[in-house]
């Protein structure tokens, strides 16, 4: 059992006030300790404004000296504001020139918790409008409309604006590119858009999310767009990418990036070619194709292939053929040392950071606009990449071998 922390004599004497204070108001449940702390809230930010005028006066209240200037106090106004315990009112201490600009709650602040964060918060994860309301309300007494969530979501665009055009790590190890389809309404449809989102990690081993990009049709002009704005956002190198097998892809990674070592997804290929094999045979042939990437030697791969034609090619022979015609991905891979094979043989990676983001638009029958999709997908990785503190698994393994192929980034 873990040993509870040592109480220090500052907490002892904290909890000690704590429980004075709670004999002295009679408090005997939650529900009188969060009205207790409202009504301390709003009668201590009131002292706040209190001692903020005086300090623009120039005098505390009831002075009998001579003033310096002719302004004096003029009474105060009530002012609700939202707070962590529900909703207060203030008696905000006005001045007659009315000069007086308070910080503690300026002029035009309502809302002095943290709400908005948790709003984002909660969005990010995947609640509906309705839920975020339902629990503000039932923990701090006052409800959020529809508007106000999606005003309070919208308040992010320019951090996306900011988060996408940022300067970038000049080498990234291991980039990885894969796409997820959104539904957007268009002209009044709800048309398939795909969000295409670029994965790397750095020389440290440190996950990051290069950007985002969403569009109708890809191409080769549209890849090349993305990467040329990766390059114009400071990166000179990727050593390794990890694709699905798009030729235009590849194509304008290595226009943009030629020295980059370019590998189709294995797992892509097994996809391929089990959509010809019956479920029945389903896993007995996904052996032999594990068999066949997972090999310990390009030569071993090779006799695996040679087993996979003999067993299913008269069965099946669209499934093998798959493999047959595409097996120079595999000799591609069996170039690389075992650790970075590893990483590179899939795109899972990616796709386990997609699985997380669909968490906020699966059950939505589609997004109004692109920028709706945006601002739901940027503040999922946000709250995703928050858990990314350690490097990859057995980095300094793969960082070994990294260094040996190339020393000249050492």
């Amino acid at each position: 059992m873990a040993r509870r922390p040592k109480i220090t004599p500052e907490e002892r004497a904290r909890r000690a006030m704590m429980m004075e204070m709670v004999r002295e108001l009679g408090i005997t449940n939650a529900a009188d300790l969060y009205t207790a702390l409202r009504d301390m809230f709003a009668g201590t930010m009131e002292e706040m404004l209190h001692a903020e005028l005086d300090e623009h006066l120039g005098y505390e209240k009831h002075d009998q000296k001579p003033k310096e200037t002719t302004n004096r106090r003029n009474g105060t106004t009530p002012k609700k504001v939202r707070t962590q315990n529900g909703e207060a009112v203030l008696q905000v201490p006005r001045d007659r020139e009315g000069s007086f600009e308070p910080t503690a709650v300026s002029k035009r602040q309502n809302d002095i918790s943290d709400i908005q964060d948790k709003v984002m918060s909660m969005y990010a994860k995947g609640l509906s409008d309705r839920d975020i309301s339902d629990i503000i309300e039932e923990i701090y007494g006052f409800s959020l409309s529809h508007e106000t969530i999606s005003r309070i979501v919208g308040r992010v665009m320019p951090r996306i604006e900011e988060w996408q055009s940022r300067p970038l790590e000049a080498i990234y190890t291991f980039v990885y590119v894969d796409a997820m389809v959104v539904k957007v309404k268009e002209n009044g449809k709800a048309v398939n858009k795909a969000v295409y989102t670029v994965l790397g990690i750095d020389y440290n081993g440190h996950k990051d999310v290069l950007g985002m990009w969403i569009s109708l049709n890809e191409g080769a002009h549209f890849w090349m767009m993305i990467f040329d704005e990766l390059r114009a956002r400071g990166v000179q190198r990727m050593l390794f990418a990890c694709i699905d097998g798009l030729k235009e892809l590849e194509k304008a990674i290595l226009t943009i990036f030629p020295q980059t070592h370019v590998q189709r997804c294995m797992v892509h290929l097994v996809r391929n070619s089990v959509k010809y094999v019956p479920s029945k045979h389903y896993k007995d042939i996904c052996r032999y194709l594990k068999a066949i990437y997972s090999a310990v030697s390009l030569q071993a791969a090779k006799d695996a292939l040679a087993s996979l034609q003999e067993k299913w090619a008269e069965d099946y022979p669209l499934a093998v053929r798959v493999w047959v015609d595409n097996f120079e991905h595999v000799e591609r891979l069996f170039e690389l040392p075992s650790a970075i094979r590893r990483m590179v043989y899939t795109t899972n990676m990616i796709e386990g950071l997609h699985s997380a983001m669909r968490k906020v638009t699966r059950g939505k029958a589609a997004f109004p606009n692109d920028d709706a999709v945006f601002k739901a997908l940027y503040l999922r990785v946000m709250d995703v990449s928050k858990k990314w503190t350690l490097p990859v698994p057995n980095w300094s393994v793969i960082l070994g071998q990294i260094d040996v192929l190339f020393p000249a980034l050492l």
